[in-house]
């Protein structure tokens, strides 16, 4: 095989898209930009409660893939 396509990156875009379970930091507090477009979703599906400023980096990302369906935002 090529050793430039065992190289992990010889396919940058190959895992560019991973489960939130998977993310290693997945855990970690969510971010600012993902707290405030999870609240902005949560108020536009008229669901507030959704928004829970205690949820990791991976659940706010569930979250926010749920209500992009519920709203229609996000489709491409």
């Amino acid at each position: 095989m090529d050793q430039i396509t065992e190289h992990p990156k010889a396919e940058p875009t190959s895992n560019a898209e991973k489960d939130p379970e998977n993310w290693t930091t997945g855990d970690e507090a969510m971010t600012g930009a993902q707290a405030s477009y999870l609240k902005t979703l949560a108020e536009e599906a008229g669901t507030p409660e959704a928004f829970d400023p205690e949820l990791t980096k991976a659940d706010a990302s569930l979250r926010i893939d749920a209500l992009q369906e519920k709203t229609g935002r996000g489709a491409a």
